[in-house]
């Protein structure tokens, strides 16, 4: 059978098309169900913290639920490699951290490349850490913890969330720049370096602001410093770790990313709609931020 010209190109045209259809359709409908943001650490911590409030919000705009799922292990690798893993359709998305940045340099052999295999879709925020010590601890200030530890040389446990993370990192800086000998004690997770801390079987810390501020303000824990150059007005009281150690300063940052092969519509839909205050007192802004009401009132 012969087809008229016109006819076939109508048909033709419409053939083309049909690839294109399912992501029109799946960006128009999306989201339809529940989504899932992985987080690596478990809950009570830092970036569990932020990645519920983060979670409030992005479900309210959305108008599905956004479901937090704790995936700790391997300084956030495994949270990583789950979304890496995923299918690139919106629904599973991942609370990138500061240690995406470093973990290639410090576990070989992982089974993704982060840069290649996680699209960012927005900046959440840049946050203060600070020092906090046992309350029974003797030291008082940040002066007299440098003298005392350097009378008791590998005598001071410090704990962390897990090896390579920022809260090691930026406490070994500390370390380093102070001339001190301590003993690194990795936890998995910042809730259960709290509780140890609290417990007495570590002896100090280097927290993300949200996880000890009521233990500090209940007189649970002592903080000696915040790790950015200027005070924090959730501390207003806490001077910066760099009034004593010149040239010290960290912040670090948290941003929402997704399978990168998911669709540009979606990851559109996912973005930022406007500035908002998603900074931790303290800190620097991102250069973009998510509508994140109550990050920086939590932070207070």
């Amino acid at each position: 059978m012969t087809l008229p010209r016109r006819k076939f190109l109508k048909l033709a045209t419409g053939a083309a098309a049909l690839p294109a259809l399912p992501h029109v359709a799946i960006a128009d409908d999306y989201p339809s169900r529940p989504i899932r943001l992985v987080v690596g650490f478990p809950p009570g911590g830092g970036a569990d913290i932020v990645a519920r409030i983060i979670g409030q919000a992005l479900s309210e705009r959305l108008g599905q639920p956004i479901v937090i799922e704790n995936k700790p292990g391997a300084g956030s690798n495994l949270a990583t490699e789950e979304v890496v893993r995923a299918p690139p359709d919106g629904y599973t998305l991942l609370q990138i951290i500061a240690a995406n940045a470093t973990n290639p340099w410090l576990y070989h052999n992982l089974g993704f490349d982060f840069i290649r295999d996680i699209r960012p879709v927005a900046s959440v925020l840049r946050g203060a850490f600070v020092m906090v010590v046992d309350p029974n601890f003797p030291a008082k200030t940040i002066p007299e913890f440098i003298a005392y530890a350097k009378a008791n040389p590998g005598k001071i446990n410090m704990a962390s969330s897990g090896i390579g993370i920022t809260t090691h990192i930026f406490g070994q800086l500390f370390m380093v720049m102070a001339g001190l000998n301590t003993v690194h004690v990795p936890y998995r997770g910042g809730a259960p370096a709290i509780t140890a801390l609290i417990a007495g079987d570590v002896q100090v810390y280097f927290s993300p602001m949200p996880e000890p501020l009521e233990q500090i303000r209940a007189g649970k824990l002592r903080a000696l410093g915040v790790t950015t150059a200027t005070r924090s007005p959730a501390l207003p009281d806490v001077p910066s770790i760099g009034d004593f150690i010149p040239g010290y300063e960290a912040s670090s940052w948290q941003g929402l990313g997704v399978p990168k092969d998911t669709p540009e519509a979606i990851v559109e839909k996912l973005k930022p709609r406007d500035q908002c205050s998603a900074r931790q007192p303290g800190a620097p802004d991102p250069p973009r931020r998510y509508r994140a009401r109550g990050v920086s009132q939590h932070a207070r």
